[in-house]
């Protein structure tokens, strides 16, 4: 059975006695360099070109979207900040990849920050990745960890012109970049389910003491993730109330959409959780039951042998006269009665069911 890699010591411990704002990333990089995509769009143009150099300029006829992967080089993030005019505690939280799930908003712009999930079912194990967006007026920044191609569905939307995406501003773009990311929540949780009617299954054809490890690593993980969509459904609800002049009051019917999946997932989460409550329980029965059997074989046994033994004890006494003992076939009347014996006890127990 493969066990859970132990992932190093957070860094936060490199950001003690530091002013705030001070870029310390604080995870375990994932890239050896960072990758940026510069895409930029309106309802007739779809444009994406690498980052090379210098970050474009916001221009006021197209949305920019600068997707940022791989977020240790603080250069970068420094740079980015400048260019933007971005918040020095955005850029700070940015880095510090521990971050719970929030809604901020600044003069420039508004900041959310959440979790990207994957589960591994081999080693029951949520792999979380944070997810930082900054958007302002016609510009969008998404941050990731790790170079997957997390919003390729958004990215084909915005190629093949479907949908509303290009035809509205930028907080729209936010909003769909969230809603692939909540989308994936209910991946993650109906694969845990799954995992959930395997430990079952387990239980009642084969249980062992493992499986008791194999619950409470999953309650674990279910815990980390209940924190984080709690979290997310305070940030949404600020998004949702939000007057910022950077979010689209047309947004907000699709943005309390959003808070209504948030909350169809935290719901989903909770039956998991009672699910893996009432597992225990069910581990902790059939483990008694398991006992019960071996226990009752073991009275059963010891039960047959009480009798023998009271024969074998008279007969072991060390007196002088004994009748039976002067017969020549006393040891194997004895042996035939004891069996017979045995037979009779065991006939009875399977007609009270007890075998």
């Amino acid at each position: 059975m493969k066990t859970r890699k132990k992932e190093p010591p957070h860094k936060k411990k490199s950001k003690l006695g530091l002013p705030p704002g001070s870029l310390v990333f604080t995870g375990k990089q994932k890239l050896e360099d960072p990758f940026v995509t510069v895409s930029q769009y309106n309802v007739e143009e779809y444009r994406t070109t690498p980052f090379q150099k210098d970050l474009p300029a916001v221009d006021p006829q197209y949305v920019t979207w600068i997707d940022v992967r791989g977020i240790h080089d603080s250069e970068l993030i420094e740079k980015i900040g400048r260019t933007y005019n971005i918040h020095p505690l955005v850029l700070e939280d940015i880095m510090d990849v521990q971050q719970r799930p929030k809604y901020e908003e600044y003069e420039s712009g508004f900041y959310i920050t959440l979790r990207n999930y994957k589960y591994d079912g081999e080693l029951r194990t949520i792999i979380p990745e944070q997810i930082s967006i900054y958007a302002g007026r016609n510009f969008v920044f998404s941050f990731q960890e790790d170079q997957e191609e997390l919003f390729a569905e958004v990215i084909t939307r915005l190629d093949l012109g479907r949908g509303k995406l290009r035809a509205r501003p930028a907080d729209y773009l936010v909003y769909a970049l969230l809603d692939r990311i909540v989308d994936g929540y209910f991946l993650v949780l109906d694969q845990i389910g799954e995992t959930i009617e395997e430990l079952e299954e387990e239980i009642l054809t084969d249980v062992t003491r493992q499986t008791k490890g194999k619950i409470h690593d999953l309650k674990r993980e279910l815990l980390t993730l209940r924190r984080s969509l709690s979290s997310l459904r305070e940030a949404m609800s600020l998004f949702i109330k939000s007057d910022s002049e950077f979010v689209d009051d047309n947004t907000g019917i699709f943005l309390r959409d959003l808070y209504d999946h948030c909350m169809q997932a935290f719901d989903i989460l909770e039956t998991s959780r009672d699910n893996l409550t009432s597992l225990q329980d069910l581990y902790i029965s059939e483990l008694g039951f398991k006992s019960n059997a071996v226990m009752q074989v073991l009275t059963v046994v010891a039960t047959i042998f009480i009798p023998l033994t009271f024969l074998v004890g008279v007969y072991g006494m060390n007196f002088d006269y004994f009748p039976e003992l002067h017969y020549r076939y006393s040891y194997f009347v004895l042996w035939v009665l004891m069996i017979i014996v045995a037979l009779i006890m065991l006939r009875y127990f399977q007609r009270k069911k007890w075998l």
